[in-house]
């Protein structure tokens, strides 16, 4: 059985056109023919590929390079084996990925799993959808009464869009993926499995154990926002749950209901947002970050991976631990923690 290659150049680019795409300066501008057509980490490179450089502890990876191509800032560019073309960049992995965008499309806009154009013979469309010319329903997907699709997006095999949604253009609906009770804008990704508008989780004590309260909010999510596979987006209870424009929320997230998220934040996998959070733009959670219900969480603030919140983080702050707190405290408690077990062991070896 041959290897599979999923992920092929779109074609193949010289380190000269990489230069001027990305605002690099080449150190060696003889070397602006040198042809690059795939990328790799710098501890593996490869004939024509394109790799990166940079931060202190990776410099000793400079030496050793065995590629066509490396972007990396003014101060490792010296260290460069003759061959290997230098493309110097405040940012390289911000170039660096850039050039991934244009070498490899497909890997990084999703785009029909079947290979099918339209709408699909076998997909479910009710007469009331609206589906813009330009739109792409796979084989096995479902969309019920007064969708609206723009032109441009991808609904994949088994994905089910429910009563009036609105999906704008040029997004992705993945496979098995759910979307309900929502109003999603244009080029926004949801990868399979992921649940949209959902019941939030809504009781109130009864005579009987737990009553449902019903939930009657949406969910809005704006522009250029990315949600992973198998996360869940609830709708609110009254009031709508919000997904700011440019936001990138990883695998296995919860997001309640109530919840407001700003601008380009980022959340990474395994975190949890409780009902009625208000986070403000460009926030980062690492993964597995847990937060209580009605907490705000400032403009600019960074929270520490596996850190449990139960009080609101000012804005351009960062925190961690559990429970979380400015990060600088946490450090602090953990130094004197580990000092205390030292003196205790060193305590209890004189003892013996």
């Amino acid at each position: 059985m041959t290897d599979p290659v999923f992920f092929a150049p779109s074609r193949r680019y010289t380190a000269g056109e990489v230069a001027n795409l990305t605002g690099a300066v080449l150190a060696d501008s003889s070397q602006s023919h040198i042809s690059i057509a795939a990328l790799a980490p710098a501890n593996e490179g490869g004939e024509h590929a394109l790799v990166f450089v940079d931060g202190r502890r990776n410099f000793a990876l400079m030496q050793s390079l065995k590629a066509a191509a490396v972007l990396c800032p003014t101060e490792f560019a010296s260290k460069a084996p003759a061959g290997v073309a230098v493309l110097v960049h405040p940012r390289p992995q911000q170039a660096f990925a850039m050039v991934g965008r244009l070498l490899f499309p497909t890997a990084a806009t999703p785009g029909p799993m079947t290979g099918e154009t339209g709408i699909s013979p076998h997909a479910h469309v009710d007469a009331t959808a609206h589906i813009e010319a330009g739109a792409v329903i796979e084989a096995g997907a479902v969309i019920g009464p007064r969708v609206s699709i723009g032109s441009g997006t991808v609904v994949a095999p088994h994905a089910v869009i429910g009563y009036s949604c609105q999906i704008g253009r040029d997004g992705y609906v993945g496979p098995g993926a759910s979307v309900q009770y929502a109003l999603i804008g244009n080029r926004v990704i949801i990868h399979g499995g992921a649940r949209i508008g959902q019941d939030g989780f809504g009781f109130v004590a009864g005579a009987k154990g737990p009553e449902r309260v019903p939930q009657i909010g949406r969910v809005v999510i704006q522009d250029d926002v990315e949600i992973g596979s198998n996360t869940t987006v609830d709708r609110g209870a009254m009031s709508d749950t919000i997904i700011g424009q440019g936001t990138k929320i990883d695998n296995l997230v919860q997001i309640a209901h109530n919840v407001r998220i700003g601008r380009n934040c980022i959340i990474a996998g395994l975190s949890g947002i409780s009902g009625s959070v208000t986070v403000g733009d460009n926030v980062t959670m690492g993964g597995g970050v847990g937060l209580a219900d009605h907490l705000t969480i400032g403009t600019g603030a960074k929270l520490a991976a596996r850190s449990g919140f139960m009080s609101n983080v000012p804005a351009g702050e960062i925190w961690g631990g559990y429970p979380a707190q400015p990060m600088a405290e946490a450090m602090r408690e953990i130094a004197a923690l580990r000092r205390l077990a030292r003196a205790r062991k060193s305590g209890e070896g004189g003892n013996g």
